[in-house]
Formats: C-alpha cells, structure tokens, sequence
C-alpha cells in the first residue's frame, strides 16, 4: 500500500479520531479506490444486465432470501443476491421508500457494485477479501452511499471451492445494524448448504456475460495508462480517429474482433476530449436491450460526455433506429463526440451507418507484430500490479504467434501466465501459441512443437536431456527441429 494517505483516510480520521484508528481493511479498500478512480462524490456503477439466473447458486439463494424476506417484510433491509463480480442478481425489500433511495444509487438488478466499480462498499469489500464484511454509513468511499449500512458474507461453492457471490442485507445507516452480520452470515451459509444438498452434476456458475454499460472518467489507475510505445499501423489509426473527432465528425472503427477498435476510439477521444468523460456501451443480450435504451436517454443529453457504442453491427434495426434518433436529437444541442465500432462497415445497421463521417481501420495484431511485447509487458503489469519480467523464449514465441483473436486473445494468455508465476516464460504459454505462425500444422503437430520449445527453453538442457525428457531419441529430436524450423542455441 502506498505510504501516501487518501483523501477518504483524511476524511475518515475525523469520525475514527484519527488515520491511525482506521481498520487496516477499510483503509486498503479507501486506498484500493482511490487508485481504481472513484469518485468521492458518486457512483457511476456498470449496467450489465442479468440474462443467465439459471444457475445452482441463484436458484437456491433466491430461496433463501425469499424466505428471510417473509419475515422482514415490514424491516427497513433490503436483501440481495449478487454474483462473483458483484453484480446485482436479485433484490427484495418491503420498505418502499429504502427500494427508491438504492434505486437513486443504482444498487439494483443488473448493476456491477464491486470495489472497482464503486469503491468501498459492504457486499464489494466481501467479495474482495472473501470475508464477512459490515460497511456502516460513513465508511463507504463514495459519499452519495453514507446514508446506508451493508453486511455481505460470500458465498463459497461447496464442492470446487469457487466464490460464487454474497449475500448483501443493506438498510439506513440510522437503523441498528448489530443483527445485519449475523443474518447475513446465516442466510449465505443456508445458500451453500443448499447447494450442496442439490447439486447433481449441475453447474453452479452462471456463464459469463459481457459489460455493456460503462462511464470512463479521467483518472490514474495503475496500469491502466495508455501504452504510447506501439507501431506505426496502430498510432496511424489512433490520429485519424482523432483528426475526425476534432472535427466534429462520427467515426466508425473497423476491423477483426479484439483487435482493438473501441481502445482506439477511446484513445481518440480522450486526446480530443481529455477533460470529459467517455461513455462506452456494449451491445446488449436481447432481454437486455430496453433497459440498455433507457439508459442512453439521460446521458446522451449531457455536455462533456463522449460516446463509443462498441460492436453495432450485432443491434436489431429497431434498436439501431432508436439510438440514432436520440443521437441525432442530442447532436442539434451540441457537437456530441460520438463514435461506434463494427467488423464491417457493410454490417452496420442503416440509421446509424447513415451518421458516419469518417471511417477507421484497424489493423489485426498479427500485422502489428511490433506491437505484442508492449502489450504483453503493459497487460502483464496491470494484472500485477508491478512489473513484470517476461523470459525471452516467450517473448519470442508470442511475437511468432498470429493471434486469430488479436488482443483480446493475447490479454487472455497473458493473464493466465501472469496468475501462475512472477516471470513469464515458455512453461507458463498455451501450446498454441507456441507452435508459432505454422498454420499447416494439426493441433497433434503444434502441440508436439510446442513441448519441443517448452523443453528446450526451460533450464538450458542439452539435446539428449531433451530428448530423454521428450520420450524420443536425440535423432528424432534433431529430425523434428528441422521439420518445425525451430531455433536451438548452438551450445546444444
């Protein structure tokens, strides 16, 4: 933790006595939100709806909650249900005028209310420390929340381990909070217990749902600063986005999945824009896509508010239509920075590609091969929080790799190394990737030369330990090096 104190540690010493009173997990959350971003003032939670509540977890959580709300029902607590993400599932409460005032902070149905998301809160802490959290009136970060106390206790799945989500109790913070805790931690318990008692070979995690909604605000955020040091394809497509938006003009950014439209865009924006706030919206599921409408209507009419609608191409026409029309509508009052994303220019639907001005390509990673070690060290150090060292047999393994699904593949192979070790290296790389560009090869084929490169990068073996390692003769080893084209240092 940084030896600088946060603004919320300032502002807590008065209630505490001073900073030094502070618990250490509430301070660590504070300081965990001022570098996240947050603001102080509100939230700005993520919409991202609640299509799957089909699994184990919500079935019998919902029960039990459903049950306690039978006998809170004239409470002032409203009892929820959330998933690993902190992510609203269910909400239930008897008192209205509670139901209003969560509803005016976004805690509700559909709405992400994790630690990133909004700083310190009670159900956001428990799922970050997986303890049963209490977060009374004036510990919580944003101060638009302090008018409410919340208990969470995660909830574990029985058999795999996994965190499944928490239980959430949330009332006025004036009401007595001394029961909260333990019926929280009374409710969550049931749930596992419940689990447990019917699982059947039934999957208990819910599949995993795409971000729809989000409100990106200038801020210092370790790790999320924007890598300068890429190629000239990417930097090219970044400065035409940002010569049409200072014109005014609508862009669309075209290109392959995970390549990197909406990042460019954003780029773009926040060169042209730095001291506004960008407004990026995903295309919904389809039970989704009212509520991701009502959404646009407040914002769309705000100043300094940039707009990037990522993947349009996969909206129905009547939403299309609809979005258009408010764009338009909002447009007449000022020049809104709009900008939206899509595979192809062809696919988008007509009312919103009749508002394009100017059209951006962007490049596939694997025509910016100059571009994947920096992205690598920048996605490395994000998930670490520090730098981290990447071994150069895996440097050049993933600069030889053609990245079918660009960088949206290689953040997911990063992160996946970087969970399993402090250095990066061939051992911690999906055989895939290092088998290289050889796109003739089968997966038997690639995966075999994938083990040749992990072996032969991992303690400088000679070729016979290599080969004893590998299960084949030292002259079967030479033979498929030469048939892989593999590069073996000279001292072998």
């Amino acid at each position: 933790m940084s030896e600088r104190l946060p603004e919320r540690a300032r502002q807590g010493a008065v209630v505490f006595g001073s900073a030094a009173d502070v618990p250490r997990r509430l301070l660590a959350s504070w300081q965990r939100s001022e570098e996240y971003g947050v603001s102080l003032d509100s939230v700005e939670p993520v919409f991202t709806g609640t299509d799957d509540l089909g699994s184990l977890f919500f079935e019998c959580g919902n029960e039990v909650l459903m049950d306690l709300h039978r006998t809170l029902a004239t409470e002032p607590v409203s009892m929820m249900l959330t998933d690993a993400d902190g992510v609203v599932l269910s909400r239930m409460s008897g008192d209205h005028s509670l139901l209003r005032a969560l509803d005016d902070v976004h805690l509700a149905p559909g709405f992400a209310y994790s630690e990133r998301e909004v700083g310190t809160n009670g159900l956001g802490l428990a799922l970050a420390d997986r303890v049963p959290t209490l977060v009374r009136a004036d510990q919580h970060y944003a101060q638009n929340l302090c008018s409410f106390t919340c208990a969470a206790v995660p909830v574990i799945e029985p058999v795999s381990g996994r965190l499944e989500g928490s239980v959430n109790l949330t009332t006025w913070s004036r009401s007595s909070s001394e029961l909260l805790l333990a019926l929280a931690r009374s409710a969550a318990s049931t749930t596992a217990a419940l689990m447990l008692a019917r699982t059947s070979g039934r999957t208990s995690r819910p599949t995993p749902r795409g971000r729809v909604f989000r409100v990106e605000v200038p801020r210092l955020e370790p790790g999320s600063g924007t890598v300068h040091s890429l190629s000239d394809a990417w930097n090219e497509a970044v400065s035409a986005a940002e010569g049409a938006m200072s014109t005014g003009n609508v862009v669309a950014a075209i290109g392959e999945p995970g390549a990197g439209r909406s990042t460019a865009l954003a780029q773009a924006a926040r060169h042209v824009h730095p001291r506004d706030r960008i407004l990026s919206a995903e295309a919904p599921a389809p039970s989704d896509l009212q509520t991701w409408l009502g959404l646009w209507t407040p914002e769309l009419g705000k100043s300094h508010t940039a707009v990037i609608v990522r993947d349009v191409d996969s909206l129905p026409i009547w939403v299309a239509d609809q979005l258009a029309e408010l764009v338009v509508r909002s447009r007449t009052q000022s020049v809104l920075p709009f900008a939206m994303s899509a595979e192809r220019f062809e696919d988008i639907p007509p009312p919103l590609a009749a508002l394009v001005d100017t059209v951006v390509a962007i490049p596939p990673l694997r025509e910016r091969s100059a571009d994947v070690l920096p992205l690598a060290h920048h996605m490395a150090t994000r998930a670490r929080g520090r730098d981290v060292v990447i071994a150069p047999a895996a440097g050049r393994a993933l600069q030889g790799f053609d990245w079918p699904g660009n960088v949206a593949q290689l953040t997911r192979v990063i992160s996946h190394a970087t969970s399993r070790a402090d250095v990066i290296d061939v051992s911690g790389l999906p055989h895939e990737v290092l088998a290289g560009s050889a796109r003739h090869l089968s997966r038997i084929e690639a995966f075999e030369r994938g083990e040749i490169i992990r072996v032969l990068a991992t303690g400088n073996p000679t070729m016979a330990d290599a080969a004893h390692e590998l299960g084949m003769s030292r002259a079967t080893l030479y033979r498929k090096v030469g048939q892989y084209n593999i590069r073996v240092a000279r001292d072998r």
